[in-house]
């Protein structure tokens, strides 16, 4: 197999834009909500980042030449990698900001207290990347039992959520790039055709959406100050590391890192499963254990933030990467985060060049759940959408709660006192808040019931709703409490209403075909 593709560039352009955004969100978050100094930012997260960007995608894109040698064939994909945007956002606003907010109240200047936060994030990510490592090697038990529609239809939850609804909306307020830069990738990705001049559709959609941008002023970007390049080397943080895990942040903040952790295993899981149902089957163990030590290297060189196989390789795959763009993801962000060029990036590309490349994964994600799995389970990939579809709307809803003040020193708290005001408006947003929270196994769990109520195995379905009573209990799904930056899981408070109304699905699902006959038609 060749080393570099023409569809390596179209690859390129939308994994390195995926990647981009998380960067331009770790400077955002980490300046503006955490006070980051510009010295740590680009002097600690950055590199960190770097680090964790190569050990995987390297790794990932040998991984792929080593099954296209055993397999014989030249159309591998390597596996999508990078930082995760759930536990980007968790690891902000519900480990680095209270950790930060306890140590002012405390008494600490800022500058210590965003010190003290950083090193709390490094604690968080470095449980992360445990718990993904770990994982690994029982990982593929799970995927053996669990049906490849749970698995499909969890991904393509957030997919359709934080992927494609995002990225549309954006599309909708600049339509003259959005719908311009959407017609190019819809003609040469769904179309099947290509350009007579030779470029790739993805070049051709970035180009002409940053000359858009620019003609229409949405380029450059008035927000970004623009860096003077400076080269960065990584350097070993252990010390800080040590400090966070000796304050006790670990216990501390263990309601979010475990959930963060399996969610970025079971995530990084269900992707294996969507690359295998797109034609390119890889190891378990060795995948996931590179991506938990990605996140290792992460913490250990400064950044807070765990990496994760990427949503989205059957995308690549059809865009016609293989090996090449994972390689040039890598060297693309080793010279970004060392060189100090972020932020003259940010300012010359904006987004909205490419939101349509990723607007395209969202929906070949979304698509494939109903394509690769059998007809009649259908019905079960729909079940499997909803939790994720309604987390992203708990996520608007929260958004949009702060936008108005809700949770801001001088406005209103976040608590349960907003409910009924929801309530009157016909919208339960307790049950949301519930819903979103672990909803990636609520999603899987779901999904998964419906599948053996489909093939009529009840009692198999009723395992699964115990399942989700003993995560219900252990505080794992639908447990809450309000914090000011919105609802946040309760681990190790039972959530003992859907402790119990799980449990009495079991017991139905267990009786059922005592106390139930063949419909007509089946």
């Amino acid at each position: 197999m060749r080393w570099f593709v023409r569809g390596d560039v179209d690859g390129f352009f939308g994994l390195a834009l995926d990647n981009l955004v998380q960067l331009l969100l770790i400077v955002g978050l980490c300046g503006g909500v955490l006070g980051f100094s510009a010295d740590l930012i680009y002097g600690h997260v950055l590199p960190g980042v770097c680090v964790s960007l190569l050990v995987g995608n390297l790794f990932y894109a040998w991984q792929a030449r080593e099954v296209a040698f055993l397999e014989r064939r030249t159309d591998i994909c390597a596996l999508p990698y990078g930082i995760n945007t759930v536990s980007l956002i968790a690891h902000v606003f519900l480990v680095m900001l209270p950790a930060k907010l306890n140590a002012v109240s405390a008494g600490a200047p800022a500058e210590q207290a965003s010190v003290i936060a950083w090193q709390t994030g490094l604690v968080a990510c470095f449980g992360s990347g445990l718990i993904e490592f770990s994982g690994a090697f029982f990982a593929r038990y799970l995927r053996q039992i669990t049906p490849r529609a749970a698995l499909l239809s969890t991904l393509s939850g957030i997919a359709l959520g934080f992927i494609a609804m995002s990225f549309l909306f954006r599309m909708f307020a600049r339509p003259i790039i959005g719908l311009t830069t959407l017609a190019v990738v819809l003609i040469t990705y769904f179309g099947g055709v290509r350009f007579k001049i030779g470029l790739p559709g993805g070049f051709i959609a970035v180009a002409l959406g940053t000359g858009l941008a620019w003609a229409t002023g949405v380029a450059p970007s008035t927000d970004v100050i623009v860096e003077s390049p400076q080269f960065r080397i990584p350097v070993p943080v252990i010390g800080d590391l040590m400090q966070g895990l000796e304050r006790g942040a670990f216990l501390q903040y263990l309601s979010v890192i475990v959930p963060m952790g399996l969610f970025n295993l079971i995530g990084s899981l269900q992707n294996l499963e969507s690359a295998e149902a797109a034609g390119d089957r890889y190891s378990v163990a060795p995948s996931l254990a590179t991506n938990g030590l990605g996140s290792i290297a992460a913490c250990i060189f400064g950044s807070c933030f765990p990496t994760t196989i990427y949503i989205g390789h059957p995308g690549w795959k059809a865009m016609g990467a293989r090996t090449g763009y994972s390689i040039l993801n890598a060297v693309f962000f080793t010279i970004v985060c060392l060189g100090g060029l972020l932020s003259a990036i940010a300012w010359a590309i904006p987004v909205d060049a490419g939101m349509a490349i990723v607007l395209y994964i969202g929906i070949v994600i979304t698509a494939q759940a109903f394509q690769a799995t059998p007809r009649e389970h259908a019905p079960a990939v729909v079940v499997g959408l909803l939790p994720g579809v309604a987390a992203w709307g708990v996520l608007m809803a929260t958004q949009a709660l702060q936008v108005a003040g809700v949770g801001s020193p001088d406005g209103p708290a976040f608590d349960g006192k907003l409910v009924p005001f929801f309530q009157q408006r016909d919208t339960f947003i307790d049950g949301a808040f519930a819903l979103a929270q672990g909803f990636i196994f609520s999603s899987m769990i779901l999904a998964a019931a419906t599948v053996a109520i489909i093939g009529k195995r009840f009692q198999q379905a009723g395992i699964w709703c115990l399942a989700a009573a003993v995560l219900s209990g252990l505080g794992m799904m639908h447990s809450y409490t309000y914090t000011p930056g919105g609802p946040a899981m309760a681990m190790l408070q039972p959530a003992w209403p859907f402790v119990i109304g799980y449990s009495v699905m079991a017991v139905f699902l267990f009786i059922a075909s005592y106390v139930t006959e063949p419909g007509e038609g089946h």
